[in-house]
C-alpha cells in the first residue's frame, strides 16, 4: 500500500467534506501499518433501473479506493429501496413493493462493474439482514436513536411545520441506512451532500453498537439535464450509464451551455489543469459552447461503450439533426391499441402511447401542443387527429425517439 499522505492527496480530490478528516488519516495509516485493506462502503436504493452519472461520482471514488487496496461493499437496498429516501423530499414517497424493487436491481451489478472493479467488490443486499430482524430487534434499533434528532432533518423540519404528513416509516430510512453500516462494519461511506444526516446516523449507531465509527465523504451533486434539479431517476432528468450510445449522446448534448463545465468537472472527473483551459475556452467569445458539449457527448460515450461506440454515436446525432435524417435502427414495437374501431381511423395519442414514445395521453397531448409529436416527419397539429395504420408509419417524439408502426405489429382490442 502507498503511504497514507499518499492515499489522502489521491482520495480528497473532488470530495466536499470529510467527516472527520483526521480519523481517516489515522484508518489509513492504521491500514498500511497492518497491511489490512479498509472497507469502503455505498449504498444503492433501486427505485428505478438506471444507475446515472450522479451515482458514478460515488463510484470513481470508490474505485479509487479500490485502486490503493482497498475493499469495497456496495449495498443494494431491497429494503431502504421499498420505503426510499426522504432526503428532499415535500411529501412522501410511493411505496414499492419487494418485487418491484428486486426487478429494478437484477441489472444493477451489470452496470456497477462498469466502473468499480468486479474483483475487488463485495454486492450485498440489505434484505439479507432486515428480513431476519424480529420485531424485538426493529424495537432495539428505534430504542438507540431518538425522534428529536430525526426531527433535525431539514426535510422532515419543513413538512412537520407546514403540518404535511410524514409517514412514520420514512423516520426509518435513516435508521435503517445507518445500520447497514452496522451490519458491514463499514470504515468510511461515500454519499452524496444531500445524505448528510443518513451517514451520520451511521456513525452514531455503530458508535451505539461498540463498533469503530466511519469516516464520512461527502461528494458533490451533479444537477440533471435540465442544469436546475439534481440529476434524478424520479424527475427523469437523468444520463444512465447503461444507455444506448446515442441516448448519452444526444442527451448530453441537450444540457445547458452553463452546465459544460461542471459536466466535465463531476461526470467525467476531468483534470484540474484541462479544465482551468476548458473554462478559458468558454469565456473566449469566438468559441461556440456547442463544440465542447460534442466533446464532452463523445468522451461521455466512450466511458462508457468505448471510442467506436462514441464515433458512431456522434455521426448518427450529426445525421439526425445536422442534416435531418434518421437513426440506423428504429424500433418497430408490438402495440395494443384499445378501444380502436379499425386501423384506417386510429387516435394518434393512442399510438405514441402504445407505442412507448409517452408515458401517459396527458404527456402525448402536451408533445403536440408543443409540436414535438411527428407523423412520417411532419407535425402533429390537433390533440384529436387521426391516422392509418394499414401502412408502415414512422413516429417521431422529440428530438431522438422514433418508432416505425408495421400494420402486422397492431392489435386492436375492445375495451372491457
Amino acid at each position: 500500500m502507498r503511504p497514507a499522505k499518499e492515499q489522502m492527496a489521491a482520495l480528497l480530490d473532488g470530495v466536499v467534506e470529510v467527516i472527520k478528516e483526521d480519523e481517516l488519516e489515522e484508518k489509513l495509516e492504521r491500514s498500511v501499518r497492518e497491511n489490512s485493506p479498509l472497507r469502503i462502503k455505498q449504498g444503492f436504493d433501486p427505485s428505478a433501473p438506471d444507475l446515472h452519472l450522479g451515482h458514478a461520482i460515488g463510484l470513481r471514488l470508490l474505485r479509487r479506493f479500490q485502486d490503493l487496496g482497498h475493499t469495497v461493499i456496495v449495498v443494494i437496498g431491497d429494503y431502504t429501496g421499498m420505503i426510499g429516501d426522504p432526503s428532499e423530499r415535500s411529501k412522501t414517497r410511493p411505496r414499492l413493493s419487494h418485487d418491484e424493487v428486486m426487478e429494478h436491481a437484477k441489472t444493477y451489478q451489470d452496470q456497477l462493474f462498469k466502473i468499480v472493479d468486479p474483483v475487488r467488490t463485495e454486492v450485498v443486499f440489505n434484505g439479507a439482514w432486515f428480513s431476519a430482524m424480529s420485531f424485538a430487534d426493529v424495537m432495539d434499533l428505534a430504542g438507540r436513536y431518538t425522534v428529536a434528532r430525526i426531527l433535525e432533518r431539514d426535510d422532515f423540519t419543513k413538512r412537520f411545520s407546514e403540518r404535511l404528513p410524514i409517514s412514520i416509516h420514512e423516520l426509518f430510512y435513516p435508521l435503517m441506512q445507518g445500520y447497514d453500516s452496522v451490519a458491514i462494519k463499514s470504515d468510511v461511506e461515500l454519499g452524496a451532500t444531500e445524505q448528510k444526516f443518513n451517514c451520520l446516523v451511521g456513525r452514531e449507531l455503530q458508535k451505539a453498537y461498540g463498533i469503530e465509527q466511519q469516516v464520512v465523504m461527502l461528494l458533490p451533486v451533479l444537477e440533471g439535464t435540465d442544469g436546475v434539479r439534481r440529476m434524478s431517476k424520479s424527475t427523469g432528468n437523468y444520463i444512465g450509464i447503461s444507455e444506448a450510445p446515442r441516448e448519452i449522446y444526444g442527451k448530453t448534448m441537450s444540457i445547458p451551455d452553463d452546465m459544460i463545465l461542471r459536466y466535465f468537472e463531476l461526470a467525467i472527473w476531468t483534470p484540474a489543469a484541462e479544465l482551468r483551459e476548458i473554462k478559458r475556452e468558454l469565456e473566449r467569445p469566438e468559441t461556440n459552447p456547442r463544440d465542447l458539449k460534442r466533446r464532452l457527448a463523445r468522451a461521455l460515450v466512450a466511458l462508457y461503450h468505448g471510442e467506436d461506440s462514441a464515433a458512431g454515436a456522434e455521426e448518427e446525432f450529426d445525421r439526425i439533426f445536422a442534416q435531418g435524417g434518421l437513426p440506423d435502427e428504429i424500433p418497430e414495437p408490438a402495440i395494443v391499441l384499445r378501444g380502436q374501431v379499425d386501423l384506417e381511423h386510429v387516435w394518434v395519442v393512442a399510438v405514441a402511447v402504445a407505442a412507448g414514445l409517452a408515458k401517459s395521453n396527458g404527456e402525448a397531448r402536451r408533445l403536440i401542443a408543443q409540436g414535438g409529436l411527428r407523423v412520417d416527419g411532419v407535425p402533429v397539429e390537433s390533440v384529436d387527429e387521426e391516422i392509418s395504420l394499414g401502412r408502415p408509419v414512422l413516429i417521431q417524439a422529440g428530438k431522438r425517439r422514433f418508432a416505425r408502426i408495421l400494420p402486422g405489429n397492431v392489435s386492436l382490442e375492445e375495451r372491457p
